[in-house]
């Protein structure tokens, strides 16, 4: 028998994780980024940019999550990363580099927080940014494209990170 949201025997948790966005703003991305969130139990989502589209055009993805997920929007990235910092929280960004390390080989600490840095569809995260991170971690692909759709990548990253928090 299929199982649904009632029915399930998953446990509600929250985890340690706060989600950055830095300039992700296509409506069904952000949308998707909320149903994500909830599903991992992420939280607090931070959306940092301009013209984010909260409202009817992303509502089709979120499923109504935008009601239950706690989120922000601020104008100033760096300055709410370095507030992040401040509150203890270990700064990772998702990102291909010339550096970054497997995402699998990252070991987080028991109740480690974690502020997950996510970048624009299009020009992935700024520089400067990367620069303030403590991490940058990339996902293994194996075929010719060199990306992935923002919200599939955070997908991959929490569930590897709520992985290891359990």
């Amino acid at each position: 028998m299929q199982l649904n949201h009632y029915t399930t025997q998953f446990k509600e948790r929250t985890f340690p994780i706060t989600v950055v966005c830095d300039n992700v703003t296509n409506a069904p991305n952000v949308g998707s980024l909320f149903r994500v969130c909830d599903a991992f139990g992420v939280e607090n989502l931070v959306f940092c940019g301009e013209h984010i589209p909260i409202g009817r055009k992303m509502t089709k993805t979120s499923r109504a999550t935008e009601k239950v997920v706690n989120y922000n929007v601020v104008s100033d990235l760096k300055t709410e990363i370095l507030q992040l910092k401040e509150k203890g929280y270990t700064i990772v960004c998702l990102e291909i580099t010339s550096n970054s390390l497997a995402i699998h080989d990252y070991k987080l600490q028991p109740n480690q927080k974690i502020a997950l840095i996510i970048g624009d569809e299009n020009f992935g995260i700024h520089k400067d940014i990367l620069e303030l991170s403590d991490a940058t971690l990339h996902i293994n692909m194996f075929g010719q494209n060199s990306s992935m759709n923002v919200v599939q990548a955070t997908n991959i990253a929490l569930y590897e990170f709520t992985k290891q928090l359990q």
